[in-house]
């Protein structure tokens, strides 16, 4: 299987540190963001990477990552989104032809995890399979709404709720068949004017192609300064206890 890293955005909200590089570029404790993400993907053995980014800082990925040999990627590709507020299935169609009809992993370039998503690569066959994890302040990501009948099913996925119907996040964390890009050809732009992967998602749901699993251990994205300071946090305690990074 192939991993996409999905890396565009212009940060917008963590200004003015986003004026200076890419968000996912911005330091985790002792490393640039993105590198975990890659040592997800790497941990699981998915070493043929492509990352999508896009705005005006592109050239420091390069700079930073080279040919990705140094993080164990076997091959790394780079495509760019021209338009840096498309939406997350906007960046993941770029990934068609990196793709080759195979199933991919995709992880958003701001998820610092230390969860080994090895046995659910291994073992995925066809549809979709979402990483939920269970957060406090649901209403800031897509939230997992359950079959009352069926509390194991998910019947939809809901972005950014103001009322959210579960505490299970959608963390950025997928897999997809090669159906996703069959999904993503036949979306329409949202109110935000984005191509929104909710939206993929809900389809794999209509189609009764969805699964998931629970993402254990520590997660956490990048997207506030909260959590920039909470994963940073994290890493910095762990590497100060030895743990693995």
């Amino acid at each position: 299987m192939k991993g996409v890293i999905l890396a565009g955005g212009l940060g917008t909200r963590l200004y003015p540190l986003t004026y200076v590089t890419n968000k996912h570029l911005l330091p985790v404790y002792n490393k640039p963001m993105i590198y975990y993400p890659i040592q997800t993907l790497v941990h699981a053995g998915i070493t043929d990477i492509l990352v999508v980014t896009s705005g005006p800082h592109v050239g420091h990925f390069l700079g930073i990552l080279k040919n990705g040999t140094e993080l164990g990627a076997t091959h790394l590709e780079y495509a760019y989104q021209e338009k840096p507020d498309g939406g997350i299935a906007d960046a993941l169609s770029l990934a068609e032809h990196f793709a080759e009809g195979d199933s991919i992993t995709v992880i958003l370039g701001d998820n610092t995890t230390d969860a080994d998503i090895s046995n659910e690569v291994q073992h995925f066959r066809q549809g979709a399979l979402i990483y939920l994890k269970k957060v406090s302040d649901p209403e800031r990501f897509g939230v997992a709404n359950f079959d009352t009948k069926n509390p194991s099913k998910i019947i939809s996925i809901e972005e950014k709720p103001k009322d959210p119907k579960s505490n299970f996040a959608v963390t950025g964390l997928y897999l997809y068949d090669n159906k996703i890009f069959e999904y993503i050809n036949e979306l329409e732009p949202s109110p935000r004017g984005q191509l929104e992967i909710t939206d993929v998602n809900n389809k794999y749901i209509q189609a009764g192609d969805m699964h998931w699993a629970e993402l254990t251990g520590f997660w956490s994205d990048a997207g506030t300064f909260d959590s920039l300071f909470n994963a940073n946090k994290f890493w910095a305690d762990r590497h100060l206890k030895g743990g693995r990074q």
